[in-house]
Parts: structure tokens; sequence; C-alpha cells
């Protein structure tokens, strides 16, 4: 009997906790809908957001960032919905260049023929494989430092596929080579799994070792986005 009852409090919670995460998402979709209002190109930009790709408080966080900030120079782990916003971005208001990893020739193939990328948005395909970090197997892309160099105003965390265990574990490693004077914001995008939160943490622990100020932000729905930011970017905590 106790431990019915047990269970039904604990799926209780579960379902309310649930509600909550779906009723947070409504909410940025309408605050989402509102900040792209008048911006040439978004409007009427088909994007299919939620389940694997970005969420409503991602593509809010990004919107905010792109036009408030106007990055010179973006990274992107994973093709998608939020490449379609970039590019549209690119071609429309500010000139930037964008670099985008991917680990499927395939989806490429398909995406490329359903969407019309602007000149400045370069792909490198990289395989994944399964690398060892702090003893647990994790997803990362094929020697990643073949295909990144230099150093970016905004990096954005969507790939690969997710690990157990310190995923998408690729960031720290071009993290290593950050100084203390460089400026730039990480968004980690499902930051509500334990994965990424071990990245994170990573991530944090490095900043601490290189002397980099770090400023959080944590915007909340069905999945949650982690932004990470230097001083110059601190207002992402607040968007």
């Amino acid at each position: 009997m106790l431990k019915r009852i047990k269970s039904e409090v604990i799926d209780n919670r579960n379902m309310h906790k649930t509600n909550a995460n779906k009723l947070q998402e409504i909410y940025w979709a309408n605050v989402y809908h509102d900040s792209i209002r008048g911006r040439k190109g978004f409007e009427t930009l088909a994007l299919n957001i939620g389940r694997w790709a970005g969420s409503y408080p991602f593509f809010y966080v990004l919107n905010r960032i792109l036009f408030d900030y106007k990055p010179n120079n973006i990274i992107e782990f994973g093709l998608g919905e939020s490449t379609k916003f970039i590019s549209t971005f690119i071609e429309h208001h500010h000139p930037s260049h964008h670099f985008v990893m991917e680990q499927d020739q395939q989806w490429v193939d398909h995406f490329s023929a359903n969407f019309n990328l602007h000149k400045h948005v370069q792909i490198a395909v990289s395989p994944l494989q399964q690398e060892v970090i702090h003893g647990c197997a994790v997803n990362v892309y094929t020697d990643i430092h073949r295909f990144v160099s230099g150093k970016f105003d905004l990096y954005i965390v969507d790939g690969p596929y997710g690990s157990e265990h310190f995923s998408r574990y690729d960031i720290v490693k071009l993290a290593e080579s950050f100084e203390a004077s460089d400026e730039f914001i990480i968004i980690l995008d499902d930051y509500n799994r334990k994965g990424e939160q071990d990245t994170a943490k990573a991530l944090m622990a490095l900043f601490t070792q290189k002397n980099i100020l770090i400023h959080k932000g944590l915007y909340q729905g069905e999945k949650s986005v982690l932004i990470l930011a230097t001083d110059k970017y601190k207002y992402t905590k607040t968007l």
C-alpha cells in the first residue's frame, strides 16, 4: 500500500513538472513571435520548432543574440532549423560568417535539397566516433581540430547526438585554446539532460582555471538552454 502511494506521489510530481514545462514553452512561443515581428525574412520563415530541433526559448535567445550583438563569426554544432534562422539573418540583416559542423552527409543532402543556405554558410561533415572522457564513452566529431580553426563570437552547441555523460564535449576541446582576453557567447541546448550538465561543469572548471569571467543565463521550457557569456555579453543572462 505504501509503495503504491509513494509511486502515485512521484507520478503526480512528474506530471506537474511536465505541465509546468509545457506552460513555459507556450509562454516562450508568444515571446518569440513578438520578438521577430517586423524583421525582414523571419515572419515568413518556415521553422519546425521543438522535438529534435531547438525549443522556443532557444530560438528566442538566438534571435536576441543575433540582433543585439550581431556576431561576425558563428560556429554551430548540428545542422538544422537554427541554421535556417542564422542564414536568414545573414541574408537580410548582417553579413556574418557561419560555420556548421555536421555528422551525417545524408542529412546535409536532404537539408540542402529543401533549403538554400546563404553563401556565407559553410558546412563540414565529420562522422562520429566514441571517445573516453573522464571514464565515460562520449560521442564526438572525428578530429574536430582538422575542421575548426580560429575563434568565434558565438558558439551554438546542439550536436552531435547526445551522450549519457559529458555530452557534446567538442566545445570543451575548442575552449582549451580560449584566453582571458577573448569575448564570446556559448549557447548550450538540452541543458535539462545530465550529459550536457556534465559538459557545462567541465567548461566552467576550465574557465576558472583560465581566469575567464563567465556570466550564466538559464532559459527553460520543455527543454533548457544554458548561456555562458563573457563580460562583453553579460546581458545575455537577462534577455
